[in-house]
């Protein structure tokens, strides 16, 4: 008989930037899956914690949070959750993590979870650095007066780590829990808790009494249990707003004399090495600077660096390409899996060590403490385009994907700012761009250096998200006109200290991204890669056969060898396929463009993902040919307009082809986000017309331009 295994809920709650992450990461390692809270598109970072007697541990990752009374959707989770016991994600056990060094500001939401009446303990945070710095606890007078159990920590180091999760073991072993409340309800509250207990008996009184602040938009609540707390609410002529005020000072005029008592601190070096440091990376002219060499240097690392892992993933996938064809005979089998399933796959992985590098250095920045500075510092000039402070991380957040961006919106609590941040947020050129900017600059710009250090590529790269930029920002400025809002304008941001990067973060970071990119983007790139085999391979019988017709007519006029007349079928018989009579239905509106039928088949697979582009060309190339050269750059380096005689990928054609990619929402799953953000498909429906439009537009104007 083994040993009974038995999961227990684990939440971990904390205000932003009290260190949470690292605690999550140490606790679960690899073994964390990344969801949503059921029916909102919150994010909900979950993972396995396995505890000391064997049993495993289903670890929660809530929002940063202030307080129970929200001012944003993040918040309002934390809330619905824990003020719920019948929630999916309702608790056996609360870790609270608190930043030690900045104790008192983060004991406001400790006390109000402690009044829940779930188990709890309070983890404080940042050991390592209160050590540093001089500050010193005392947990046992914290713990005897707060009435809970006290346990330093240090997500960083692991210290003690081992103790928390022994306490968790005993924890869950005693189900008896009292807890002392340091905050006394006012009579008119007593009574709004006791006239809901008939209703709720299943809930604590202080879950009744969040009940009667939040009733209005509390999702979990029936029309008539809604009804019935609005008519005790107005009988009682409760007013809400005073009585979170009262309760608020109430519990800092508690909390804060046991906080100072129990803490004793010398004069930081920590705190005037920030402020040092803060007083030039806030400055309003340095500041912009430092941001933009940042930048540059984020895409300059990830032409430089990048480069020869790149060369090695395409080097091997043209070696196994080669051998696989050697070893299997010719037929259907051996053409779908090397020019159907290796080219889709090799257009996936190619690009990992380019993302890896741009969450690599973005991961770095945030661990450092820099992007909450970034966000400060915009807040001014993001209003003035009808955006917000936060919105600065939404926009930096869409480099890497739009649609954890788009939701991360929904920390801005003013409802214009917020949507038009969603609007403008996918002009950012994300992670899925960069395959196609990769192969494109290769043919609009030479690869020389200027000054000796700057790529040429590099500088265009760079161009290219900038463009984004100004298209963001002015989109934005054109939406704050013509939307309509008396909502005022507010950020709240704590500045954290500026620490060490943590590698663990990091690199759990990094592989959660790439993961993301490879499983989910490469599972739609590869469905799509096969499907295009299976398009472009097979048409019509009479056209398929009239093409062969013609191919050999041709080859014997012109005495082609072996290898020129495969080329000449090969394409022959892609026009002819479903997929060319697909790009040939749309070449007509197109080719002001500067694009060709096939270019028109890979703008329809690419509104799947934008990088299926990349792939779709890595399958329409490779097909039927006998050539054993994999790189897709050098295959499309090859393609000639029959008609013209000319690179189909010319400085002209390309620079419209990244402009229109700029620009275009090429993202299926982004606008369905946008309509669950939103919460209306009126949204997502203005968002593409107004981007796929300035797309077109643009590119026809550049293509105009430059051929």
């Amino acid at each position: 008989m083994g040993q009974e295994r038995s999961t227990l809920k684990i939440a971990l709650i904390g205000n932003p930037n009290c260190g949470k992450t690292s605690v999550f990461n140490r606790l679960t390692g690899l073994q964390q899956k990344v969801g949503n809270f059921p029916g909102v598109t919150v994010e909900k970072k979950a993972g396995q914690w396995n505890l000391p007697d064997g049993r495993q541990a289903l670890l929660i990752d809530f929002p940063g949070t202030y307080s129970f009374y929200p001012t944003s959707k993040d918040e309002k989770i934390v809330v619905q959750t824990l003020a719920n016991p019948s929630d999916d994600n309702y608790p056996d056990l609360i870790i609270y993590v608190a930043d030690v060094v900045k104790l008192e500001k983060h004991l406001l939401l400790f006390t109000q979870i402690k009044d829940l009446g779930i188990p709890s303990v309070l983890a404080l945070n940042m050991a390592d650095v209160a050590e540093q710095d001089g500050i010193e606890v005392d947990t046992e007078q914290l713990a005897h007066q707060l009435d809970t159990t006290v346990i330093s920590i240090s997500g960083r180091t692991g210290f003690g780590i081992d103790k928390l999760s022994d306490f968790v073991v005993n924890q869950s072993a005693n189900t008896s829990h009292t807890s002392n409340s340091v905050y006394s309800h006012t009579s008119e509250e007593t009574t709004l808790v006791q006239n809901l207990e008939p209703n709720f008996s299943s809930f604590s009184a202080y879950q009744r009494l969040l009940l009667g602040h939040h009733y209005p938009w509390l999702p979990f609540l029936t029309q008539s249990q809604r009804g019935t707390i609005a008519k005790v609410v107005e009988d009682l002529n409760f007013k809400t707003l005073p009585a979170q005020v009262h309760e608020t000072m109430q519990r800092y005029d508690t909390f804060t004399p046991i906080a100072q008592s129990s803490i004793s601190r010398k004069s930081s070096k920590r705190e005037k090495f920030t402020d040092r440091v803060d007083n030039l990376l806030t400055h309003r002219i340095f500041c912009p600077l430092l941001f933009f060499l940042l930048m540059l240097l984020v895409f300059q690392s990830i032409f430089t660096f990048a480069s020869y892992p790149m060369d090695g993933i395409d080097f091997f996938f043209g070696y196994l390409t080669e051998q696989t064809k050697a070893i299997l005979p010719a037929g259907w089998f051996s053409d779908l899996l090397t020019d159907g399933l290796l080219a889709g796959l090799g257009g996936v992985l190619i690009f990992i060590p380019q993302i890896a590098i741009l969450f690599l250095l973005i991961s770095i920045l945030e661990e450092v403490g820099y992007m909450a500075r970034a966000a400060f510092m915009f807040d001014r000039l993001m209003q003035a385009f009808g955006l917000n402070g936060r919105s600065i991380v939404a926009l930096i957040s869409g480099g890497a994907c739009a649609i954890p961006a788009v939701m991360s919106t929904r920390t801005i609590g003013n409802w214009k700012e917020r949507l038009i941040t969603i609007l403008v947020t996918p002009f950012i050129s994300c992670s899925a761009r960069i395959p196609v900017y990769t192969v494109l600059i290769a043919f609009a710009v030479p690869s020389n250096y200027v000054f000796g250090i700057f790529n040429l590529q590099g500088l265009a790269f760079m161009g290219l998200y900038i463009l984004g930029i100004i298209a963001a920002l002015g989109a934005a400025f054109v939406l704050k006109i013509i939307l309509k809002s008396q909502d005022a304008s507010f950020l709240m941001l704590e500045l954290p200290e500026y620490r060490m990067p943590v590698a663990r973060n990091v690199v759990l970071t990094v592989w959660d991204k790439v993961k993301t990119f490879t499983v989910e983007a490469g599972q739609v790139i590869l469905v799509i890669s096969l499907l295009l085999w299976v398009l472009s391979s097979y048409g019509p019988n009479r056209a398929m056969q009239e093409a062969r017709t013609e191919t050999q007519q041709i080859v014997t006029a012109q005495g082609l060898d072996q290898e020129a007349a495969a080329d000449l079928l090969a394409s022959r018989k892609l026009e002819a396929s479903y997929a060319g009579h697909l790009g040939k239905f749309m070449e007509p509106a197109i080719t002001p463009l500067g694009f060709d039928w096939k270019i028109g088949i890979a703008l329809i697979t690419s509104f799947a993902a934008r990088e299926v582009f990349v792939g779709t060309m890595a399958t329409i190339y490779s097909i039927g040919s006998t050539d054993d050269e994999f790189s897709i750059k050098n295959r499309m380096s090859e393609e000639v307009n029959p008609a013209t005689g000319e690179k189909v990928y010319n400085t002209a054609t390309s620079w419209s082809l990244l402009v229109f990619y700029v620009f275009a929402m090429q993202c299926m799953s982004t606008l369905a986000v946008v309509k669950r953000e939103t919460h209306s498909w009126k949204w997502p429906t203005i968002q593409f017309f107004m981007m796929s439009g300035l797309a077109y537009v643009s590119s026809l104007i550049v293509y105009q331009w430059l051929a």
